[in-house]
């Protein structure tokens, strides 16, 4: 009798469990199915580089995005005209309503330019300055059938709320699902990359700076979003602008941005958002701007951007623009608008110094107008312009003493040498990513 007791209570106890475990799998399998996606991109961080104290730099990580990130779903609504509504957009998506998320973007400072060597293979070069961050080099997956291309860009994980200088918890691993929609710079593998730049716009000579908020009918974009567009379905800089000419531009944060983009086929454009008849002493209204684009030279294809709405996206002459800019076929940007006559006397121009310096150093004596540079050079310039350097030439302030990375795009081949925190003679912070059968993979 006591046997035949032991034994019920046994089979009670089995099935018990075998329910509990058999509910388990059930909740694991539609978990897995709703965030299938989110969960492989997740594991798929991986560090790269541990924070430096001494260098006063912070970590490093990569992380394949797997599959679709919501972003076409998140155009065919509208976009967002803020942060509030495109974080709304991400936790609705991509974390289902549960990991809250914040976007914030700092005062930055940062350095462009575009080069070709004697064989004709194109660069983009790029410097993120800032203060001590969390880095990310995302790599998101080209769709054929969707139009989206294969990207590789990077992120400063300090815009998604992650502490800055810090490493990744799990709880912060998720919120890295937001970073497609965070780039700072890029490419895509058609040859397109662009760069977003703080601009300081405003009557202000302090760093702060009005936000561009167009109000039109078009739809509407924040600020890293139009550069997520760019890298999803641009295939040359006149379809970017184009692209870009459709939408309203809602910069983030209070702040102000402009842009660089250029492709494989050696043309580029800055593009900057201005008061049509303006100056940096009126320029308070940031519903007011309209986007002027500045190509680097007159062999863009007209006939591409003939039907952009001009109401509000003016493909420029080099006469608003500087002399040597204007002889120049190749480009560079830092902080400071280059539109001519936009700055009043006695306006803050940030940034100006290093523009000048990328000039003095790809052009010295005028003669070199197209650019003609190294690989070689155009590390080097990055290394010139770099904060921490900058900062012994000119006896600059601590403040502004950081370059968070370094990248150089290589138009032509598709890939990217990308330098975490001015170390470029140290091999463990230099990555070097290229485009392998539809996909961007580390060497």
């Amino acid at each position: 009798m006591e046997k035949k007791k032991m034994n019920k209570a046994l089979k009670i106890v089995l099935i018990t469990l075998s329910s509990i475990l058999g509910l388990i799998i059930i909740l694991v399998a539609v978990i897995f199915g709703i965030w299938n996606k989110e969960i492989r991109s997740v594991f798929s961080i991986t560090q790269l580089l541990d924070a430096n104290e001494e260098n006063h730099s912070g970590p490093v990580y990569k992380m394949d995005v797997k599959g679709d990130y919501y972003f076409a779903d998140f155009l065919e609504k509208g976009g967002a005209s803020n942060d509030q509504e495109l974080i709304d957009h991400i936790v609705d998506n991509i974390t289902k309503g549960i990991i809250p998320l914040e976007i914030k973007a700092p005062t930055i400072g940062c350095s462009s330019f575009t080069v070709e060597d004697e064989d004709g293979t194109r660069y983009f070069g790029r410097n993120y300055d800032f203060e001590i961050s969390t880095s990310m080099i995302l790599i998101t997956e080209g769709d054929e059938k969707a139009g989206r291309y294969a990207t590789v860009s990077s992120v400063d994980l300090g815009f998604l709320g992650i502490k800055r200088g810090s490493e990744l918890d799990l709880m912060d691993k998720a919120l890295c699902l937001a970073a497609a929609y965070a780039p700072l710079d890029g490419i895509n593998e058609a040859g397109v990359s662009c760069g977003i730049y703080m601009s300081y716009q405003g009557p202000t000579a302090e760093r702060k700076a009005t936000s561009t908020d167009q109000q039109t009918d078009r739809p509407d974009l924040t600020s890293t979003t139009m550069l997520r567009l760019v890298l999803d379905y641009a295939d040359s800089v006149e379809e970017a602008v184009k692209l870009i000419s459709q939408y309203d531009l809602h910069d983030s944060a209070n702040t102000s941005f402009h842009y660089m983009i250029a492709d494989a086929s050696g043309t580029s454009a800055i593009l900057e958002w201005v008061p049509v008849d303006g100056n940096s002493a009126n320029d308070t209204d940031g519903t007011k701007r309209v986007l002027k684009v500045y190509f680097n030279d007159d062999n863009y294809d007209k006939e591409y951007l003939k039907d952009v709405d001009t109401t509000y996206t003016i493909i420029s002459s080099d006469s608003e623009i500087g002399e040597k800019e204007a002889n120049n076929s190749f480009q560079y940007i830092t902080n400071f608008i280059i539109t001519k006559d936009y700055y009043v006397e006695g306006a803050n121009k940030g940034g100006y110094d290093r523009y000048e310096a990328i000039e003095e150093f790809i052009n010295p004596d005028g003669t070199n107008t197209k650019g003609i540079s190294t690989y070689e050079d155009a590390l080097d310039l990055l290394e010139l312009v770099g904060r921490r350097n900058w900062a012994v030439q000119t006896n600059a302030t601590a403040s502004d003493n950081l370059t968070v990375w370094s990248s150089l795009y290589n138009l032509t081949d598709k890939s990217v040498t990308w330098i975490s925190n001015e170390e470029f003679t140290n091999e463990d912070a230099v990555y070097n990513i290229s485009l392998k059968d539809g996909k961007f993979v580390f060497a």
